[in-house]
This record gives C-alpha cells, sequence and structure tokens, in this order.
C-alpha cells in the first residue's frame, strides 16, 4: 500500500496534476484499495483539516501582507533598503535582499514577498544594466527567506501538525533569517565587484533619517506582530488580526494610499491565494490521516533509522529527502506529508522539535528556488522576462550561499534556538 500511495503521488505530479488534486485524489484511491473503510471519513477529514484556529492565521496573514503592499508600505521599505544598502557595489541588488527580508516581517509568505519587492525593483535593476536573469535570480533567492524570518506561514502549519509553539517557532527563526539575508547580500557584492557593477550612490546619513522616519509606519507591522507574539499579548492568529487592522490603518488612514473601492479586490486576491493553501492543507490532512492509521510514517522513520545508527548521518539524509521534496512539492505539502514521518526520529536525532522546524522550512525555502516547483524562482521569473532555464542558472551562487547556511543551523543549534531560550 505504501509503495501504491507514492507511486501514484508522483504519477500525478508528473502529469501536472493541480497538487491538492493529486494528493486528495491518492488519499481516495488508498481508501478504495484498502476496502474496509467508509469514504465519509475522507470528507470527514477533509473538513477538519482547515478547523484549526491556529490555520487561520493564514489568510490573514495573506491579506495583511495584500494590503500593505498595495498601502505603500513596500515602497517606503525599498527606499529604506536602498538608504541602508545602496551605497555598496551592486547597491540595487542588496536593496532587493534587505527590503525583501523587511517585507519578509509582514507577509509571512515567500511568493508574497518575492511579488511585492520584485515588481518594484527587478525591473528598476534591468533599467539600470543588471542582466534580467541575474535580476529575477537575487529577488528569487532573497523572497525565499519570507518563510524563515517570522511571521512564517509554513511555521504555522508546522505548529499545527506538531503541537509545537508557533511563538518559539518564530523566535527561531530570526537569526538564521538574518544570517541567509546578509549572505545574500555579500553574494550581490561579491557578483558586483567581479562584474565591475558601481554603487548606485554613495551612503548619506541625512538620507537615511529621511527613509527611516518616511518607513516608521511600515516598520511597526513587524515590531507588533513578533513583538506582540513574543511578549504573549496574543497568539500567532490574533497578531494576524492586528496586522490585517493595522494594515488598514496605515494605507487608509496614515499614508492615504489605499482607497476604499479597491478593498473588496484585494480581499478577492488574497481570498483565492488562501484557498488554495487551504485547499492543499485539507486534502493533505486526509492523505496524512490514511497514512497515521496505516503506519506508515513510523514505518519510513524505521527505515531510515536501519540506514545508519550515525545522528549527523541521518540528519544529512534528512536534509538530502527534504531539499529534493522542495524541487517536487508545494511547500505546504509537502510539509503535511514529511514532518510525521521525521517526528518519531527526534530522540535518535538529539535535537527537539523547534530546531527540526526550522530545518524543515530552510530546506523546503531553498525548494523554492529550484525547478520544477520553484514557486519563488516562477515569479521572479515572469517579473523579469526571462526564461526559467537561464534564471535558474543564475540563482546557483545564492543558492549555494543559502545551503552553507542550512548546514550551519544544523550543526550549531543554538543559531536557532538562543532567541527562544531567552525570550519565551
Amino acid at each position: 500500500m505504501m509503495l501504491f500511495l507514492f507511486a501514484l503521488l508522483l504519477l500525478l505530479f508528473s502529469l501536472n496534476t493541480p497538487i491538492a488534486v493529486a494528493v486528495a485524489a491518492s488519499a481516495v484511491a488508498a481508501f478504495v484499495l484498502q476496502g474496509n473503510m467508509n469514504l465519509m471519513l475522507a470528507m470527514q477529514r477533509l473538513y477538519a483539516g482547515a478547523d484549526s484556529f491556529p490555520l487561520m492565521a493564514v489568510p490573514l496573514f495573506m491579506i495583511a501582507g495584500t494590503l500593505m503592499g498595495a498601502g505603500g508600505i513596500s515602497r517606503r521599505i525599498v527606499r529604506l533598503a536602498d538608504a541602508l544598502v545602496g551605497h555598496l557595489p551592486g547597491g540595487l541588488a542588496a536593496v532587493s535582499v534587505v527590503s525583501a527580508m523587511f517585507f519578509a516581517g509582514i507577509s509571512g509568505s515567500a511568493a508574497a514577498d518575492t511579488a511585492a519587492v520584485g515588481t518594484i525593483l527587478i525591473p528598476a535593476m534591468i533599467r539600470r544594466g543588471y542582466p534580467p536573469a541575474f535580476s529575477g535570480a537575487v529577488q528569487a533567492a532573497a523572497g525565499s527567506i519570507g518563510v524563515v524570518i517570522p511571521p512564517s506561514i509554513p511555521m504555522i502549519i508546522f505548529g499545527v501538525l506538531t503541537g509545537a509553539s508557533i511563538g518559539r517557532l518564530f523566535a527561531a527563526g530570526i537569526i538564521p533569517g538574518i544570517l541567509a539575508g546578509l549572505s545574500l547580500v555579500l553574494v550581490c557584492v561579491w557578483q558586483a565587484k567581479r562584474r565591475n557593477w558601481r554603487p548606485e550612490h554613495s551612503f548619506s546619513l541625512v538620507e537615511t533619517g529621511r527613509a527611516l522616519r518616511d518607513a516608521t509606519w511600515a516598520l511597526g507591522a513587524p515590531i507588533i506582530i513578533l513583538g506582540g507574539i513574543l511578549g504573549g499579548v496574543f497568539t500567532a492568529t490574533e497578531s494576524a488580526a492586528v496586522a490585517v487592522f493595522y494594515a488598514l490603518l496605515v494605507g487608509i488612514c496614515i499614508h492615504r494610499e489605499l482607497p476604499v473601492r479597491r478593498l473588496p479586490a484585494l480581499i478577492v486576491q488574497s481570498g483565492i491565494t488562501s484557498s488554495i493553501i487551504l485547499f492543499i492543507i485539507c486534502a493533505a490532512s486526509v492523505l496524512s490521516w490514511f497514512m497515521a492509521m496505516e503506519d506508515i510514517p513510523a514505518r519510513l522513520a524505521a527505515q531510515l533509522l536501519s540506514l545508519t545508527e550515525s545522528p549527523l548521518f541521518l540528519l544529512l539524509l534528512i536534509n538530502l529527502l527534504l531539499l529534493i521534496a522542495g524541487t517536487i512539492l508545494e511547500t505546504t505539502a509537502a510539509l503535511i506529508l514529511f514532518v510525521p514521518v521525521l517526528v518519531p526520529m527526534l530522540p535518535v536525532l538529539g535535537i527537539n522539535v523547534i530546531h527540526l522546524g526550522i530545518i524543515v522550512v530552510m530546506n523546503l525555502s531553498i525548494g523554492m528556488l529550484t525547478p520544477p516547483m520553484g514557486v519563488c524562482l516562477i515569479v521572479s521569473c515572469s517579473i523579469a522576462g526571462t526564461r526559467l532555464g537561464t534564471i535558474a542558472r543564475a540563482v546557483l551562487p545564492f543558492l549555494l550561499a543559502l545551503l552553507v547556511n542550512l548546514a550551519l543551523v544544523c550543526l550549531f543549534p543554538s543559531l536557532s534556538l538562543f532567541l527562544p531560550s531567552i525570550l519565551l
């Protein structure tokens, strides 16, 4: 049954079947072949998959990110990033990375991060003479860390699946996310020096002060979201609701760049994107429930454990598995399929569930840069107007930097566990 299930999944994915449909069809086929399970159970699990208070944060963060992008926050974040790092060699590329880091503290979604900043900076980089493939690659790489820097939708899903504290997961993602962003800036500077790209402008303390003042309300969003969660004021879901209210307040009343007449269209746009994610979660919950009934996660975990007694080598195998899964599976589906397999291995690995969560999310964020399911790569490719193969080659130096960061987080748990230990 286990081999049939995974073979059917791979077949449907190879036929370019929508992810939620492929997962749901595999689950229903497994139910039918089992013979002694009522299909009504599948319908009940489909509903139960989305019947979760923490999961309400997903559509709320999507709406908040959309409203903030439309309300002028993205533009102000870009201006601040330009004042901070625009004086470096290849400054506009570094601005893309730093802007994405700031926006990651708002949206919770890598695709939203890539699109919000990329629509501004990819055309700007191309106009300044940067190659389209490089422009798209740097924005895709920067956008991928949008799920590592909190708030993070994949971290919310991981917390729902494992019962881990979402607040602790958010705190654990701060240092790895900043480390990844800084490493991408270094790659931009190295590429600029190698290609003799000059800085966009010299550093100005006065301009930095002006940009910081102009971006005060924009920077207030991640401070409220993370400060409220880490301070115990509200849960991740409540913080998402606060973020929506804050986005409306800033966009309509303060910046006055968000016309009320646009709200229905923006909410519908966010709802469509959120519904895709939630449909995948519902479908995958049916499959994961069936797998749990058949004891498939425990059997897969036992097979992996039988390959080696070395925790380090086992961790390497898990990373390879997740990296491969990230190239062919959407992040939400990969989480729901693989997390139940990995959690039983925690005692052997000698790590806790928070550290595992950061490792999983970082692996899957790298998958967003690798075809065929590299969502950040696809978004950047469409904005830059270049071919996927061309942009995939340009992203290789950034991909290597992110892999080095992943190795550091795996080998040095304190990089992810230090902040949770002192803040929560």
